[in-house]
């Protein structure tokens, strides 16, 4: 069990690193794609060689970050297989048809018209070519939405039932896996910011142009365009958050205790704006758990259920219970998923020794036609996952990440409304160049960018915790039965690569913008 515990955690630390290197390249390419299209659209319509020249540099860079978020992307895949087994049998049925309608519907349509984007200028017609440019900016958005209709499931898993022959889930209703609230949520904002970030990047490129001077057209005109672009989605982006934390008060009500640092609930609970946590070793029980804090009265009731007096129940409370407001206890929840535990383990001996009776017995237990099938189905099996828990604690995530990666996230977001309409409004005035502290600012949210897309999914995944999937199977048994050093080497061989691909990848970029675009068309 200790060697098992052991490869769980590396097998965490692996996944982390990998997604997280893989999501430094893919905001960029679901935004840019979209820019360089508006574009090209501009080159066909005008017939202006400098929007050509304009889109092609723009296209150089995109293709460079395109093409590094493919090969990280892939292994982020495999990975399911390798290192997490025995959730990808748990669930492989359900997981596994987006995973492939992204690479049948979206994977091969980026990849066939992005050859014709790069390599087609003198070989297709102009149309032709602009066609290819929106087909691969679609296509790469496409991936997005098969991917995070997969990830969501994760966090609210619907659409299912149970198989007990199989010991596998399997999928009932497509519509419901793909249209959940948390599908559509997560889509909206996770495309939303990551044009932003794509925005603020073209922006900051530009503003570095200027700052310098030179390509001051190009320039001007890439801000004119991404500036709005990017203001449009921005405040997107707050919206869909918006509504992304209503649907988590409800699918998710621990994750969102842990992100406010709400330990004790209650009606009208208020809106920590910012504060200093305590260490868990300085924190009293049921005391203060800031040093400090800034809070909205009542607004985090309003924005979670949209009721100032709504109940917000706090850490403590989902962790002992709170019956009058028809919250069980975790402790209750485990006892009640070991006894789905139980009955599952003993169908399995019953078949091992062919008895028939028990065999039936279990059946009825997991047929929802049967009385007390749906009686065992709804007050046992429904916390199947909490069966594998050691403790009640297991459910409490890492408290200070996020808190703060939510307030690195929100906050940040606020800075990129301001600094995009302001960009917007000087640029269009003729004012903006006069303005470097406010280019060097435009520069300065380029990298702010990145790490509110990290702090985003850093609170989506570990907000989660400890489930692989959200109350139905815990990380702690969905990883594959191999050796933990085995997942260590391969931890520290895709960390030397993906940093020498990273370095590669920002060395390159540096040089392609120092050059600047193509002198002639």
């Amino acid at each position: 069990m200790t060697d098992y515990l052991h490869t769980v955690d590396w097998s965490r630390a692996q996944f982390a690193l990998t997604a997280i290197y893989h999501w430094l390249f893919v905001p960029l390419t679901l935004g840019l794609g979209f820019i360089i299209a508006i574009m090209e659209t501009r080159y066909v319509r005008t017939g202006d060689p400098f929007w050509k020249r304009t889109t092609k540099f723009w296209m150089r860079l995109f293709g460079i970050n395109f093409a590094i978020g493919v090969a990280t992307g892939l292994i982020l895949e495999f990975e399911f297989g390798t290192n997490w087994s025995n959730y990808s049998h748990f669930v492989g049925d359900i997981f596994g048809a987006p995973l492939a309608i992204e690479g049948i519907m979206a994977f091969f349509m980026e990849s066939t018209f992005i050859a014709v984007m790069f390599f087609g200028w003198e070989k297709v017609s102009k149309r032709m070519h602009l066609a290819a440019t929106w087909l691969t900016a679609i296509g790469a958005n496409l991936s997005a939405v098969w991917i995070l209709v997969a990830n969501a499931w994760m966090q609210h898993p619907v659409g299912c039932t149970f198989n007990l022959d199989t010991v596998r889930n399997e999928m009932t209703s497509f519509r419901d896996v793909a249209l959940s609230p948390v599908a559509v949520d997560k889509f909206l904002h996770t495309v939303t910011s990551s044009y932003t970030l794509a925005a603020l990047f073209v922006v900051g490129v530009s503003a570095w142009y200027l700052l310098r001077g030179r390509e001051r057209r190009m320039a001007g005109e890439s801000i004119a365009l991404a500036s709005a672009f990017g203001l449009v989605f921005a405040l997107a982006t707050a919206l869909t958050g918006d509504r992304s934390g209503a649907v988590v008060a409800r699918v998710q009500p621990m994750k969102l205790a842990a992100m406010e640092a709400l330990y004790r609930g209650g009606e009208g609970a208020p809106l920590t704006v910012a504060g200093l946590l305590r260490p868990a070793s300085q924190r009293p029980l049921n005391g203060d758990p800031f040093y400090f804090s800034i809070e909205i009265p009542k607004m985090l009731s309003l924005m979670s259920f949209r009721d100032a007096d709504a109940y917000v129940p706090g850490i403590y409370d989902l962790i002992d219970g709170v019956p009058e407001r028809g919250i069980l206890s975790v402790g209750e929840k485990i006892e009640r998923g070991r006894s789905a535990v139980a009955e599952l383990a003993r169908y399995r001996a019953a078949v091992e020794a062919a008895d028939t009776a028990v065999q039936a017995e279990v059946r009825a237990l997991f047929d929802p036609a049967t009385p007390q099938g749906e009686e065992f189905l709804r007050e046992r099996f429904a916390y199947f996952g909490y069966g594998y828990l050691r403790s009640p604690d297991e459910v409490i995530p890492h408290v200070p990440t996020l808190f703060y990666s939510f307030r690195v996230m929100v906050g940040a977001g606020t800075l990129f409304i301001l600094t995009l309409g302001l960009v917007w409004w000087l640029n269009r005035r003729g004012g903006l160049e006069r303005r470097r502290w406010l280019l060097r600012l435009s520069i300065a949210c380029v990298p702010l960018a990145y790490a509110a897309s990290q702090a985003g999914w850093i609170l989506a995944e570990m907000g989660r915790q400890p489930w692989a999937i959200q109350e139905m199977m815990p990380v702690s048994v969905a990883a594959s039965k191999i050796p933990g050093s085995s997942v260590a080497f391969t931890f520290f061989l895709f960390l030397a690569l993906f940093t020498a691909l990273l370095v590669a990848e920002l060395s390159i970029m540096a040089r392609q913008i120092k050059l600047g675009p193509d002198e002639k068309e």
